[in-house]
């Protein structure tokens, strides 16, 4: 005979299942407005209602405001309508396939190049915001060091390949592509150039810079 259906572990499954269509919601609609309006203009009880859910839902769901933009930052890089973790997200994945340092470094400037026009304006907001609201401070600064962190990683791939130069440490190799590939100074450049230009002259700069 087949195992009887658990009723508990059914309903379970149900109530997680809404509860991640609830923060999709809350995320698209938050997104939509932070875009239309900026960080500044955007009420979070505006944001739940546009989401079609209470205000009480928006901060058991993902966060305050702070955190609510973090999250719209995350989903936007994921590429998708939720947030993954840097190793699951695609660009992640292509970077990590590509056949040595060149290319790794050409992937990556693309990606940048494919999902700043998204998330670099979210991430300037965060910074403006956190120059007079503490709690912004606080993401904004994780935000950096997460992404250092990231560039820390990808260091030690570089370096597995044999091409790095034999004079940087791996420190000074996630420095520079910390500084040089944030949303800073994407924003600064494609204020002139397109974001393909920003690509083509990011992996470049990175080519000539690190490899030996």
């Amino acid at each position: 005979m087949p195992d009887p259906v658990n009723p508990r572990r059914y309903r379970s499954a149900v109530r997680e299942e809404q509860a991640a269509a609830t923060r999709r919601a809350v995320l698209a609609a938050a997104q939509d407005l932070f875009a239309s309006r900026g960080y500044a203009d955007t009420a979070v009880a505006e944001v739940a209602r546009v989401a079609g859910v209470s205000l009480d839902t928006v901060y058991a769901s993902v966060g305050r405001k702070p955190a609510l933009l973090l999250a719209v930052h995350d989903r936007a890089l994921s590429g998708g309508d939720d947030a993954l973790p840097a190793e699951q997200r695609d660009y992640v994945a292509a970077v990590r396939a590509a056949a040595g340092a060149r290319a790794k470094l050409t992937t990556y400037a693309g990606a940048l190049a494919e999902r700043y026009p998204a998330t670099a304006p979210l991430a300037e907001a965060l910074r403006v915001a956190a120059q007079t609201e503490a709690a912004c401070g606080e993401v904004w600064t994780a935000l950096g060091e997460r992404r250092l962190a990231g560039m820390r990683v990808l260091a030690g791939e570089l370096r597995a390949t044999g091409e790095l130069r034999t004079d940087l440490a791996d420190d000074d190799v996630a420095q520079l592509l910390w500084t040089t590939g944030s949303p800073e100074l994407y924003l600064l450049h494609t204020s002139r150039r397109t974001p393909e230009q920003y690509a083509e002259t990011l992996a470049d700069l990175w080519v000539r810079t690190l490899l030996g």
